[in-house]
């Protein structure tokens, strides 16, 4: 499977530019190697919005929607529920993450891994 890389700017400029030439999306695809539906959702967007630039946080990247909206508050004297501020951050494609919750390992899962390791290191396939 191939490494997924991000196109710069650039590179997104050149996409666009081809589209609006005329050419279609599957040539264009093709021309610069380029899957198919990464050229249809870059062409999508920019039809939408008018721009193709990555967005990025620049600030605290852990905020939650809950300090923001009191940060708007405080700032703008507006009440903003922070509803309003996921959708708006949906709108322009920032999404929450949640972090995986683990099960924490003990000392005792530790020890019966262990074992468990040792007894089934020589299995074959078959076994």
């Amino acid at each position: 499977m191939p490494q997924r890389k991000h196109l710069d700017d650039f590179l997104r400029g050149r996409i666009i530019g081809r589209l609006q030439c005329g050419h279609t999306q599957l040539e264009v695809s093709e021309e610069l190697g380029i899957a198919q539906n990464v050229i249809s959702r870059l062409w999508q967007r920019f039809q939408d919005d008018g721009n193709v630039s990555r967005v990025t946080a620049k600030r605290n990247r852990r905020s939650t929607a809950t300090d923001l909206s009191r940060q708007l508050s405080s700032t703008t004297r507006t009440t903003v529920s922070k509803q309003t501020v996921y959708r708006r951050l949906g709108h322009i494609g920032l999404y929450a993450r949640r972090p995986v919750r683990c099960v924490p390992v003990t000392a005792t899962h530790c020890r019966l891994r262990l074992t468990w390791s040792r007894e089934h290191a020589l299995w074959t396939p078959q076994q």
